[in-house]
């Protein structure tokens, strides 16, 4: 994954994980777990990356890290992101795949 989580001083269960490598050699890489107290800034009990693109180009990125919090990462620039629900956290990165994937 681009920027492998790290999550050592702090207990986590692995509820997810996911890769998908596609023909063009593009991949997804997905990872989602449940942490004994939030990553600050975050106030939620996950952690989470979700990755899309090349090995070592990241096209699409959505992750929560110490310091940062919840945060978008696409076509080079970051953002904030408001974290609502899981859910609504995967319509969002697969919304953004399907744009760089032109609708596939």
């Amino acid at each position: 994954m681009a920027g492998k989580a790290i999550i050592s001083t702090m207990k986590a269960e692995l509820l997810f994980r996911q890769r998908i490598d596609y023909d063009d050699g593009t991949i997804v890489e997905m990872a989602l777990w449940r942490v004994s107290s939030p990553v600050p800034p975050s106030t939620h009990g996950l952690k989470y990356s979700l990755f899309y693109g090349r090995p070592g180009a990241r096209q699409v990125g959505y992750d929560n890290e110490r310091g940062k919090g919840d945060h978008r990462h696409f076509r080079g620039v970051e953002t904030a992101y408001a974290f609502r629900s899981v859910e609504q956290l995967m319509a969002d990165f697969w919304s953004d795949v399907r744009v760089l994937r032109g609708g596939k």
